[in-house]
């Protein structure tokens, strides 16, 4: 086997993974600063976990209005 088809061989697992886990949550993306795949805010291109986005939403510049 040449290095390429072994190259080929893991990347086409790895997909296989992360297709697995992205039917299994219904999620394509994940959080990017702790990686969880559910509860994203993905308005304005954010990928952030909801959790994640409250402790940090502050210091990007949002506000909360009452």
């Amino acid at each position: 086997m040449s290095e390429s088809e072994t190259d080929s061989e893991e990347t086409s697992e790895a997909d296989a993974t992360g297709e697995q886990a992205a039917k299994r949550t219904g999620q394509l993306r994940a959080c990017q600063r702790c990686g969880r795949e559910q509860g994203l805010v993905g308005k304005y291109d954010i990928w952030l976990c909801r959790q994640c986005f409250r402790e940090i939403s502050r210091d990007m510049g949002f506000r909360k209005y009452s």
